[in-house]
């Protein structure tokens, strides 16, 4: 790279990062416009470092610019990005990283898009993600995907960004937008958050809609905002909540509708009893030093640490999979089958799992770094009563004997942990590592609200810290991040856009 242009990388990122250490009563690029977005995802997403964050971008986006030029409101102007198994109304392609999928345009809106677009909310574009939400292969790599390539760490270029909201981690942690909507099943906006630096929240599942979200899992799938702020979180969770009568599982999401914005700026944690999930912390030595400023920030901010010795049972994750693949079988052919024609161009439409499983054979790229293992498995499940008593048991390890009972034996409020490691070394031909910190799976079987937030760094790799508490208490444990978040004593790192080490 010449000295000309490591300048001009250098200037663009200068203002994507500029503000990333602002208070969190500040929204982070308040003033950034599509140009200027567009400008950095050019010099650093599409050259430069070439963080891949960016799978497509919305031509009409400076038109929809134009159109909120005079709405008032939080939100009014803002810019975010959409991760690419969410149907926008926008002339993109909504593929979930597959080839198979690459022109289905199906001019559908997100139902909670809806709210967003209302608020002047501004589609800048899509994000990459790992293949079909990572649930393609065991032994996938984060962040890549047929369409899309490999999405990297912007803290460190040949570390994994998570998945698999990767690019929308990568690309906030970036400046690429104000914001971004990641989804879950299992840890795909919280992890990326945590090794990107920046804020990821999973909602209660059914507080916000599915429709029109290409599928893994209608028991734990959910959509959630990635942000620079646990106040810009709360901002989108308002806009994006509520009941849909498409989806079951929000039959009570509007009684549960609030402004989740509201008094974040005076909650405190005085008094506050956290859960402190001892075993979620791993051993590295460097980690656990992390882990004990961030305790000792909330030990100053009035909190009562409660220890527990707490390790979920392995068949609360065996029974769990069991769940993912039964249901992505099911649920992936709901959404096949309400695709049109038109987005299978030049093939036969896909309207089954079996659809895609051929696909890929007939495909060798799809297939270059790692298989569809976890596909044929799914395609294999087909007992209907393996499949419930898989649910009901992962479920109540999950929440009834899980989540709600560590509350209530140790009356706290919340339970905190690391949310995951360190970024570790992308590997295409061995795939991911396997996390050994943090416990969020609990919140996602159990489909109860986490919330990560940057806890500072080990080695200039960025953590974070979980909250994660009771069904429907969305807003309690956005406001003991906040909290939090106004507490924190160690500096949250900023992204280098190099490797790691140099």
């Amino acid at each position: 790279m010449s000295s000309r242009s490591a300048q001009t990388i250098t200037a663009a990122f200068v203002a994507a990062t500029a503000l990333a250490s602002t208070a969190p009563t500040m929204p982070a690029h308040a003033q950034e416009t599509v140009a200027t977005y567009l400008a950095r995802i050019k010099a650093i997403d599409k050259a430069g470092p070439k963080v891949n964050a960016i799978i497509a971008l919305n031509p009409d986006a400076a038109k929809a610019e134009a159109a909120v030029k005079g709405l008032t409101g939080p939100l009014a102007g803002k810019v975010i990005l959409v991760k690419d198994n969410i149907e926008t109304a926008d002339p993109m392609p909504t593929t979930a990283g597959s080839l198979l999928l690459k022109d289905n345009r199906t001019g559908r809106d997100a139902p909670f898009m809806l709210g967003l677009r209302a608020a002047g909310m501004i589609v800048l574009g899509k994000t990459n993600l790992s293949e079909w939400a990572n649930m393609r292969s065991g032994q996938s790599s984060s962040g890549w995907s047929a369409v899309g390539g490999q999405t990297r760490n912007p803290h460190a270029l040949d570390r994994s960004p998570c998945g698999s909201s990767a690019g929308s981690g990568a690309a906030i942690a970036a400046g690429m937008a104000w914001a971004a909507i990641g989804s879950e099943t299992d840890g795909s906006i919280t992890c990326p958050a945590s090794l990107n630096g920046i804020v990821g929240f999973k909602p209660t599942v059914g507080l916000i809609s599915r429709t029109h979200v290409i599928p893994i899992s209608h028991s734990q799938d959910t959509v959630g905002p990635m942000t620079t702020s646990v106040r810009d979180a709360a901002l989108m969770l308002t806009a994006m909540a509520g009941s849909d009568p498409a989806d079951s599982a929000t039959a009570e999401a509007d009684a549960h509708k609030t402004d989740f914005a509201a008094g974040l700026v005076a909650t405190s944690l005085n008094g506050v009893r956290l859960g402190v999930l001892r075993r979620a912390v791993g051993s590295n030595p460097k980690v656990i030093a992390l882990f004990e400023k961030a305790l000792a920030d909330l030990k100053a901010a009035g909190a009562v640490l409660v220890e527990l010795d707490y390790t979920p049972p392995a068949e609360m994750g065996r029974d769990e999979y069991t769940v993912l693949l039964y249901e992505l079988r099911t649920d992936l052919a709901a959404y096949l089958q309400s695709v049109p024609a038109s987005s299978f161009k030049g093939m036969a439409p896909a309207r089954t799992l079996a659809d895609a499983i051929a696909f890929n054979k007939a495909h060798p790229q799809e297939l270059q770094w790692f298989g569809q293992d976890s596909f044929e498995e799914a395609e294999a499940m087909t007992d209907t009563a393996v499949y419930r008593k898989a649910r009901d048991n992962s479920l109540r390890l999950a929440g009834a004997e899980g989540i709600d009972k560590l509350l209530a034996e140790h009356r706290v409020s919340f339970l905190i942990a690391p949310t995951a490691p360190p970024a570790w070394a992308i590997d295409l031909v061995t795939g991911d590592l396997s996390i050994d910190v943090g416990m969020g799976r609990m919140a996602a079987i159990a489909g109860y609200p986490h919330l990560t937030v940057p806890m500072g760094a080990v080695e200039g790799l960025p953590m974070g810290l979980s909250f994660m508490g009771a069904k429907w208490d969305d807003q309690r444990v956005l406001e003991a991040g906040a909290a939090y978040e106004r507490a924190r004593t160690v500096p949250v790192p900023k992204p280098s856009l190099k490797r790691w080490g140099e």
